[in-house]
């Protein structure tokens, strides 16, 4: 009798922990949040995929003609995988590989200002895919996290803020976009977020497979190899400890990033790292596209008063962050912090 009770107690208290896990996976991906962060990300990444857009074309043929640095049959061969598409496959001659990489820039442009937003994530992305997978050899880590971008611009509503499309919607009587809060938009930044965290993580345990990360020695192997370097900072062999402190200070946020994003005590640690290593990156070993696009995917941890208190200090104005469209309030007439309505929304 009292096992009997004793498992009817455990068994209800497996389903209250179970229900509750659920719910709160629910909620972390499901309440609807403001898309201002979101919209902030597309205006970055779409200025980046620009400049991309722009350096395929100045070689195109090299890099995507029959005749280039790697053949179409090659890039089958190289990857072996036949679900692997690329409409520069289909889109072989001259004419038709700038057809589809104009279309590529007109889009990114398009995703940059935010006009026509959902079309123009949409086909940025499948062009940024098909440049991807038909010359492997030129993708680097900022080409991945470029991808790693561009699909959660096109699944959120990544157009509702700081945008052309807002402003329609705000002067047209027939034209909307998707308003804050949504859930579209929080499952966009969750998307971004949880990839970081894979890729720090998995960046990190890979580098502890290296005896140069283990021994300190790892940043001065980097900042010495003449190839990659385009700023003298081989004074720094004159400073083991430093050097030692870089190294492992570097690895331990790494590891560790996908614990000390989330807490609010330590974010500000996190992403205070995440821009100092990227910009250090693109300073020191000229990567510099690379460190702006892992900066960029970092935004997604901000909460949209933080974007908004940010960009207020930029322009002089303040941008309300419950708000759609482009809306900018003098910060004379309004004080800072979130609407009542922000209480319930999601803050990634």
């Amino acid at each position: 009798m009292i096992l009997g009770m004793d498992d009817g107690q455990t068994g209800r208290a497996e389903r209250g922990w179970c229900g509750e896990w659920i719910a709160a996976w629910d909620r972390f991906f499901f309440t609807p949040a403001d898309p201002l962060p979101l919209a902030l990300i597309r205006i970055c990444t779409g200025l980046l995929l620009t400049w991309s857009s722009v350096v395929w074309l100045l070689d195109i043929d090299a890099f995507f003609g029959v005749d280039g640095w790697l053949a179409p049959h090659e890039v089958w061969r190289m990857n072996d995988q036949p679900w692997q598409w690329s409409l520069y496959f289909a889109a072989w001659s001259p004419t038709a590989m700038r057809v589809v990489a104009g279309v590529t820039l007109v889009a990114a442009i398009l995703l940059t200002v935010g006009l026509a937003t959902p079309l123009a994530a949409i086909t940025a992305a499948v062009g940024f895919i098909s440049a991807a997978n038909r010359a492997p050899l030129n993708v680097f880590g900022f080409d991945d996290t470029l991808g790693l971008l561009l699909l959660p611009l096109a699944i959120g509503p990544s157009g509702a803020r700081l945008s052309i499309d807002g402003l329609l919607a705000a002067g047209l009587p027939g034209a909307r976009v998707e308003e804050a809060p949504s859930v579209r938009a929080n499952v966009a930044l969750r998307l971004i977020q949880l990839h970081l965290c894979v890729v720090y993580f998995f960046s990190g345990c890979g580098k502890l497979l290296g005896a140069s990360w283990w021994d300190g020695t790892a940043i001065w192997g980097a900042v010495a190899n003449g190839q990659y370097r385009t700023l003298d900072m081989t004074g720094l062999a004159r400073h083991p400890l430093l050097t030692n402190a870089l190294t492992l200070g570097t690895l331990f946020w790494e590891v560790a990033y996908p614990a000390i994003v989330w807490p609010r005590l330590t974010r500000r640690v996190a992403l205070g790292m995440a821009v100092a290593v990227h910009l250090g990156i693109g300073v020191a070993m000229g990567m510099m596209e690379f460190g702006l696009a892992m900066i960029t995917a970092n935004l997604a941890f901000l909460s949209a008063p933080v974007v908004a208190a940010s960009l207020a200090v930029v322009t002089g104005s303040r941008l309300d962050s419950s708000s759609s469209g482009t809306s900018f309030r003098s910060s004379a007439r309004t004080s800072p912090g979130m609407s009542p309505r922000q209480g319930t929304q999601a803050h990634p």
